[in-house]
This record gives structure tokens, C-alpha cells and sequence, in this order.
């Protein structure tokens, strides 16, 4: 493994913790790591290299928080973070920018138990597949108390509910699933994973390189996977339920390369990537060549019930198909 060396203050042994990251000290140890290894800042420098980090966040990467993504080994998010740590810190000379998305929620949207009720009045427990034929038959229902909210009646709630659940089998899209409560904003699980978040105040630091984040998941009507886009862009009477990010696409245009790692594999990873795919497609398809997805810095949705890791590989072997590159975080950038 070459690159540049692990900084003293990394310890991989805490990546699966939270604590508190200290700017100061960082901002100091960035500089003289500048200097140390004449990293030149990113604006001035000729490699463009991006690095998108998908949703690496507590709430999906830290043991005992609401979604965290264990994979079939129990520690996927924890043992993937590690890698992509040291793959951040190594590589700190070729990675020009650093995205992070944030997925954003509240506590009232078509995701979480709180949309639904049965005809007891009881919410669907998390990790509940809501399928079309359920909401026709009227075994759950949008939640009539919450039609007064969004200024709708509680008939044309349903209404939606059913649109969309049809909509997302015609697009080949999982079925509406009902998770635990997650990513909320205002809470500790929304935040970035501190060692991550280190690993990249630290580069923008070194590389005077401002990092950006993505907000994406607040709309309640739909879900949002991939930063990119909904899954459901339109309601039945052709309100926008969430716009089309364009800028993924033009950002790919002006890049050498974009490196793309996050959680989960399986879900918002995977629908960010089939997304990029389908504006490549509509705009050169070369540009699928640029992509490169670090296998080995994410990992699939595996709950009681549910183990999405097959779906996972196989979206991934699809985009290999298509152009875009697998590697190993290990892998010398120069080499690629």
C-alpha cells in the first residue's frame, strides 16, 4: 500500500464511537502535513479528482443507532468507515473535493410508522413493506389525522399512497418501506460519523479545499435514496413531490475521476449510482469511465427479515457493466 502516511492522531480503533472532533488541534496538524508532504491547495493543483461520500452519517454508521448498516458481518459501516479513513488520509494529495450527503429527516413522512395506521389505528412496524394492493384494500391507510398538515382530505392522502406505491413497482423501485425513525434533523444521529467527519475537515484544511454537503430526504411524500433525485418525482395530479439534481452530472463533466463510497450499498448508495448512470446515458456515455466505486467502503441493508446484499452486488455488477470501475480502497490512485 503506498500514498502518503496515517497521521498520528487516526485511531481506527475509535471509528465506531462518537466524540468530539478538535478543530484547532486538526487545523494546526493539517497545515505542517501541508507543508511536511508539499501538498499543493486543490484550487491551484492539475489533478481533479473527486471523492463523494454517500450519507456517512451516525444514524447509518454507529452500533446501536437507529439504521446502522452491519452487512452480513454485523460490523459493515464500522470495519467500511476504517478503510475509508485511511483511504481519505493516504490519498490526501490526489483528492481534490470532498461531497458528503446528508440524508435529512423529520418525523412525519411517508417512510416512518407515523404516515400509516391500520384499521385498528395501529402503525406498521419498522422494516414493514407497504405493497399497492395493501393500500387498495385499505389494510393501511394514510394516516387521517395527518391530512389538516398538508392541507389535503384523508381520501386523497390514500390517494397518493396508493399512486406511489404503484409508481415505485412500475419503476422497479424496492417497496414502500416503513423504517425506524432515522436521521433526524436536530439529532446526534444526523451528524457525519466524527472520524469521518476528521478525515474530511482535515483535507479541507491541507488542501484549502471547502468541502460540500448535500441535503436530501426532507420532502414527506416521497423517499430519497439517491441524492439525485426522489424515487417518486410526481403525485397523482402531477404535483412535484421533489426535483432532479442536475448537478452530479456537470460536476462528473468537469472531474478526472469521482470515487464514490457510503451507506448503504444496498440503498442510497446504489439509487445515487443508478441515477448518476441514467443522466451519463443522457449525456455521454463515456463518462461512465470516470466513476469508480470503492467496494470495500460500503455495505448492504441486512435486518431480521430482510438481507439485501445479493441486490446489492448484483447493482454494482450492472454498473462494472456499464463502465464504471470496482476497486479496493487499497488501490494506489496513480494505478488506477
Amino acid at each position: 500500500m503506498n500514498g502518503l502516511p496515517l497521521p498520528d492522531f487516526f485511531d481506527p480503533t475509535r471509528v465506531g464511537e462518537i466524540w468530539k472532533v478538535d478543530y484547532a488541534a486538526r487545523a494546526a496538524q493539517a497545515r505542517d502535513w501541508a507543508k511536511q508532504h508539499t501538498l499543493e491547495p486543490a484550487p491551484v493543483s492539475s489533478g481533479r479528482i473527486s471523492l463523494l461520500l454517500v450519507d456517512v452519517q451516525n444514524t447509518f454508521c454507529i452500533p446501536g443507532f437507529e439504521l446502522f448498516v452491519g452487512g452480513r458481518s454485523g460490523t459493515g459501516a464500522v470495519d467500511d468507515n476504517v478503510r475509508l479513513c485511511e483511504f481519505i488520509y493516504r490519498n490526501l494529495g490526489n483528492i481534490a473535493n470532498i461531497t458528503a450527503t446528508m440524508d435529512t429527516h423529520l418525523s412525519q413522512q411517508i417512510f416512518h410508522p407515523i404516515f400509516f395506521v391500520d384499521t385498528d389505528g395501529n402503525h406498521p412496524s419498522p422494516y414493514t413493506m407497504i405493497q399497492a394492493e395493501q393500500l387498495q384494500r385499505g389494510e393501511w391507510k394514510f394516516n387521517p389525522a395527518l391530512a389538516p398538515r398538508y392541507n389535503i382530505t384523508p381520501e386523497y392522502g390514500q390517494q397518493m399512497m396508493v399512486h406511489y406505491a404503484e409508481t415505485l413497482r412500475k419503476r422497479g423501485k424496492y417497496a414502500l418501506t416503513i423504517w425506524p425513525y432515522h436521521a433526524m434533523l436536530g439529532g446526534i444521529g444526523h451528524a457525519l460519523v466524527p472520524a469521518v467527519e476528521e478525515a474530511i475537515f482535515f483535507h479541507s484544511i491541507a488542501r484549502l479545499s471547502q468541502p460540500r454537503f448535500e441535503v436530501k430526504g426532507e420532502h414527506p411524500f416521497t423517499e430519497h435514496y439517491s441524492v439525485i433525485k426522489p424515487d417518486v418525482v410526481k403525485g397523482p395530479k402531477g404535483e412535484t413531490l421533489g426535483k432532479h439534481n442536475a448537478s452530479f452530472i456537470k460536476d462528473l463533466q468537469a472531474v478526472d475521476a469521482l470515487v464514490i463510497a457510503g451507506q448503504a450499498k444496498s440503498h442510497c448508495v446504489a439509487w445515487t449510482i443508478s441515477d448518476l448512470l441514467d443522466d451519463i446515458r443522457a449525456t455521454d456515455l463515456e463518462l461512465a469511465k470516470k466513476v469508480y466505486l470503492l467496494e470495500d467502503c460500503t455495505s448492504p441493508v441486512v435486518v431480521p427479515g430482510a438481507d439485501f446484499t445479493d441486490q446489492a452486488d448484483e447493482a454494482f455488477e450492472s454498473f462494472a457493466q456499464a463502465g464504471m470501475k470496482l476497486i479496493k480502497s487499497t488501490e494506489v490512485i496513480g494505478n488506477w
